[in-house]
């Protein structure tokens, strides 16, 4: 497991981070999110090694993360990295070639190219590439010689639905259970959508971090009904709040601790009164637990 605790940072008076803590748990995708300026570049160039923190310590299973164990992550920064007049192949071969592949390396560049659907650009210059292709062939060498945590900053900036898919579809395939991912994004609806953990900055502090599932629910259940005739009754039933009603839908909520007999009450009167053509409980959207949590 990847952990920070008690990340700070200082670039002269300025605080950039402020006892900064979390945990990145192998198997899962960890997303990491905050405003421009949260602290979440920094956060990952100190994980990485290219700045040292002020205070604080990032460890790998328990040990303080060396130099050698850095060396086997896969990092994606948001500038991209690449040779722009270096063919890409060849220097996808030549990163692989860095970390030890030996002569598996032009193997494992032939695959990624071919996943990403750009075994055909691959004796091409990177710069002759669009922006999003160029994109590509920077997550298939930040996966090159199959590292045991990876990091990407910004991995799905500027791609279409087609490219962030199939990238998707690439991490899925290529990383381990046993490997810890973290990736920032300002997509929120993407984040949602692929992580399992979540952490969000706020001015160099952790704001709020857990599981996507844990956060969405927010401090309230939402659940919505929508049954056979008018659902104005509600608005009479004790111990919940009513959000919204129209017609036969409405939307209300109970206390995220409650026991869950109020929900059953609720339940059994909608059967009663008539058919109920839909019952369950609504997720928060991501963007508004970001708005509650960085207000």
């Amino acid at each position: 497991m990847l952990s920070v605790a008690g990340l700070t940072r200082r670039f002269g008076e300025h605080l950039a981070l402020d006892d900064v803590s979390f945990d990145v748990r192998p198997g899962r995708m960890t997303g990491f999110v905050g405003a421009n300026g949260a602290g979440k570049t920094t956060t990952m160039r100190i994980i990485l090694g290219v700045l040292a923190p002020t205070g604080g310590a990032v460890t790998w299973n328990g040990q303080p993360l060396s130099a050698e164990v850095r060396r086997d992550f896969g990092y994606m920064p948001e500038e991209r990295g690449l040779y722009p007049k270096m063919k890409i192949r060849e220097q996808l071969g030549f990163f692989g070639r860095l970390h030890g592949l030996g002569s598996r390396a032009d193997e494992r560049a032939d695959k990624l190219l071919s996943r990403l659907g750009l075994a055909e650009r691959a004796g091409d210059t990177l710069e002759t590439l669009s922006l999003g292709n160029q994109q590509r062939v920077q997550i298939a060498a930040a996966l090159i010689h199959e590292p045991i945590a990876l990091v990407m900053d910004e991995p799905f900036s500027g791609l279409d639905p087609l490219a962030v898919d199939a990238m998707v579809d690439l991490l899925r395939e290529e990383v381990t259970p046993e490997v810890p991912v973290l990736f920032s994004s300002h997509q929120l609806e993407l984040v949602e959508r692929l992580c399992d953990d979540l952490v969000v900055l706020s001015r160099g502090k952790v704001v709020a971090a857990g599981p996507v599932s844990e956060l969405a629910a927010g401090p309230t259940t939402t659940y919505r009904l929508v049954v056979g005739g008018d659902a104005g009754w509600l608005r009479d039933v004790p111990g919940i709040t009513v959000r919204d009603v129209a017609g036969a839908a409405a939307l209300f909520d109970v206390g995220s601790d409650d026991d869950g007999d109020l929900v059953q009450q609720v339940l059994q009167q909608a059967m009663s009164r008539g058919p109920v053509l839909e019952f369950a409980p609504e997720r928060q959207a991501l963007s508004d637990v970001f708005r509650e949590a960085t207000r």
